[in-house]
């Protein structure tokens, strides 16, 4: 197991983005402590599974059959 960055809440306040960065960027927490003691943790989010697309998803499984242009051989109506 791989030690984790300690840091106090004073610096952690300081150097802010530099170490959020730090964390997304190795995947490794940091551990504030205040006044010597551990108070919270910046750790990287889960690794999330890419989400399939949906749009697409049934491209290619229709089919036409026959002329979609032409005249209907029903009489209808329309609501209204």
């Amino acid at each position: 197991m791989t030690s984790m960055k300690t840091i106090s809440v004073t610096e952690f306040k300081a150097h802010c983005l530099e170490l959020v960065n730090e964390v997304s960027r190795t995947g490794e927490s940091v551990v504030l402590t205040k006044r010597g003691k551990p108070t919270a943790m910046v750790v990287p989010p889960p690794v999330q599974e890419p989400k399939k697309r949906i749009l697409g998803l049934h491209r290619d499984s229709g089919r036409i059959v026959g002329d979609i242009m032409a005249p209907l051989d029903e009489p209808w109506e329309a609501l209204l």
